[in-house]
């Protein structure tokens, strides 16, 4: 089973490499990652060069956003099972993949836990659980860590591409289309995936939680999910047990 990673970035210099070697070095083999720059300006690419027996496609060119570039990487996939990685973010350990390509094996994808952690990776600093998740639970803000979410590219086929019009939650209104597949099945994996560095999109600041919020509403509404302000906030008690119990 061969498993595409999509990592987007662009002028990522100062973490892209911690990337690249979380996936180089996973002990499962039958790996494509595909890597898009939207044309850095720093040693972004230069990097990337380093890692070229790891790097299956590597574009560098203009995008309209994060998404955009999303969709050029799964366009680009030929894998049986297709993921996100992001260049601030790395899998946990080496053996990640491996365990998510043992889990998929009897269902349409897979999500699991993702941590949220310093500069450094070395502090961490809340953790996002999955393990309650259902999918009734859109109305109210939540979703599977997006990191840490893996599904069979026909999954893709069906649903379509990323919605670029948002800025900050198209992967929340994927997840939607996605768990809304006819007879598809998701299973949660017990164990955290992914080590997110916070600052990221979708973590920095005040201003960026309110466009969250209001681009969750968007995508509830668009996909015929009753919610509301009162439904979308009412997640945020709950969001800081993941400062208490890390």
């Amino acid at each position: 089973m061969k498993i595409s990673i999509v990592t987007v970035c662009f002028n990522s210099e100062k973490t892209i490499e911690d990337t690249l070697k979380s996936i180089a070095q996973q002990t499962y083999h039958n790996i494509e990652h595909i890597v898009i720059d939207g044309n850095s300006t720093d040693n972004t690419n230069t990097i990337i060069s380093r890692y070229s027996d790891s790097v299956a496609v590597h574009v560098s060119e203009p995008d309209k956003g994060l998404y955009d570039a999303m969709n050029k990487g799964i366009k680009l996939a030929t894998g049986d099972v297709i993921g996100i990685l992001n260049s601030d973010d790395v899998l946990f350990d080496n053996n990640v993949i491996q365990c998510i390509s043992e889990q998929i094996m009897d269902c349409d994808g897979v999500y699991a836990d993702v941590g949220f952690y310093d500069t450094n990776l070395s502090v961490k600093k809340r953790h996002y659980s999955s393990s309650s998740f259902k999918k009734e639970m859109f109305s109210r803000g939540f979703m599977p860590a997006h990191p840490s979410f893996y599904a069979r590219r026909a999954c893709y086929e069906k649903v379509g591409e990323y919605d670029s019009s948002y800025k900050i939650a198209a992967d929340f209104e994927m997840l939607i289309r996605m768990f809304n597949l006819a007879n598809s099945r998701f299973k949660y994996i017990n164990q955290e995936s992914v080590k997110m560095r916070v600052g990221g999109v979708s973590t920095s600041g005040l201003s960026s939680n309110i466009l969250l919020n209001q681009e969750i509403l968007k995508a509830c509404r668009a996909n015929s999910i009753s919610a509301s302000w009162f439904s979308v906030l009412s997640k945020y008690p709950s969001k800081m047990l993941g400062y208490i119990f890390k």
